[in-house]
């Protein structure tokens, strides 16, 4: 859905997966995602929709009446996300993905729930090489709005930890494991705080002291992780933006008074799901079998966007398109040529106003939005390989 001047109220919507034209078992289920939809043209300003989309993508075939049900359930509060995140951790293991199916044997895992300054549990996650391997750096992880620090990253992070780093990463409030209200974002700055209080212990860990640290986010979670560069830009050794959501054109921003109504409306009603979505599945995965396993993640949040988090994500770009020029340290930006869902050229805008010495920009032939999830297995490796050769480029030994 575009912002559009004419946004309209609708009231709470059922409980994730259901629909009332079909059961659940045969309906194909999208998941959210907050995109840009880049124009055709190439203009002095890249030109870029700002779009809140989704893709409900439901997880059914071949699975019993019973897991239909488990996954159909109000995952509005964090019990019943964890309730449905543990009964689908056996499937999770038999799905047909290359980043299910790599073979790390060795890599230590460990979660735990820690809180932030208001007292909410965090669920954090860490991947760490084979024991009496050295460690040569640390990278943590900030998901995007459609996503968790779980199911695909888990892949992922076993394959950059097999290659000699530490892991880490965390599910925002209101996201994944963590407590707060699925898909809730009350505050942007609060929850790039909330990552930056974990990620600040994460720092004091015993295995990671003194290590080299770098900060990794996709899609919104790289507007997380270029405000933590902006707010710390002296702590991190590096940031690795993948598919990133930063900008957003002036000329196809909502009219002012939109704003208004939308900032009005985000205080009488914070939490209503008032904005329709659209399926953006086939613009963000190019494989059509990997685009499949993506709706087996359960617990992302996959129903309308809520009106303060739509106002929020809108406030934080805008914020971010004003301060391009004060990123610094080393970037490495990641984007698939033909994503429509992140605009690759506002990337390359990035890498233009960036005031790093250090930073470089990739732009893969034919890549969709999740390159790192979505694409044919030999390109998700590709990705993958340049993540690690440019961490190792960067990580001298102890």
């Amino acid at each position: 859905m575009i912002l559009s001047p004419t946004p309209t109220f609708r009231p709470p919507t059922p409980p994730p997966f259901h629909r009332k034209s079909s059961s659940p078992s045969k309906q194909p289920q999208r998941k959210h995602l907050p995109s840009f939809l880049p124009s055709k043209s190439y203009p002095k300003t890249p030109k870029t929709h700002f779009r809140v989309t989704a893709w409900k993508r439901l997880p059914t075939e071949g699975l019993s009446q019973e897991m239909c049900a488990i996954a159909s359930q109000n995952l509005d509060h964090a019990p019943a996300r964890r309730r449905v995140r543990s009964a689908f951790i056996d499937v999770h293991q038999q799905l047909d993905h290359c980043l299910f199916k790599m073979d790390h044997g060795g890599i230590r895992t460990e979660e735990w729930y820690g809180r932030n300054s208001r007292g909410m549990e965090i669920f954090c996650k860490s991947w760490l090489p084979k024991a009496g391997d050295r460690i040569k750096g640390a990278l943590c992880f900030c998901h995007g709005y459609g996503s968790t620090c779980t199911f695909f990253f888990e892949g992922i992070a076993k394959r950059i930890a097999a290659s000699g780093y530490a892991i880490y990463a965390v599910d925002y409030p209101g996201f994944g494991l963590s407590e707060g209200l699925h898909g809730y974002i009350p505050n942007f700055d609060e929850l790039v705080g909330d990552v930056i209080e974990q990620f600040t212990n994460v720092k004091g860990r015993s295995e990671v002291k003194g290590l080299p640290f770098f900060v990794m986010g996709e899609s919104m979670g790289g507007a997380v992780s270029l405000k933590i560069n902006l707010k710390e830009p002296d702590k991190w050794d590096g940031v690795i933006l993948v598919a990133p959501m930063c900008k957003i054109a002036e000329d196809v921003m909502p009219p002012a008074i939109v704003l208004k109504l939308l900032a009005l409306t985000s205080e009488v009603l914070p939490e209503a799901k008032l904005f329709p979505q659209k399926d953006t599945s086939e613009l963000s995965y190019r494989d059509p079998k990997n685009r499949k396993t993506a709706g087996y993640n359960v617990i992302s949040y996959n129903d309308n966007m809520r009106s303060r988090t739509a106002v929020e994500l809108l406030k934080a770009t805008s914020d971010i398109e004003t301060q391009l020029d004060k990123v610094s340290g080393p970037v490495l930006i990641l984007h698939g040529a033909e994503d429509k869902v992140t605009d690759p050229l506002v990337s390359r805008l990035l890498y233009e106003k960036a005031s790093s010495k250090d930073k470089t920009l990739k732009l893969y032939p034919d890549g969709f939005h999740c390159i790192l999830q979505g694409e044919p297995d030999g390109r998700i490796f590709t990705v993958l390989d340049d993540i690690v050769t440019w961490l190792d480029s960067r990580c001298s030994p102890n």
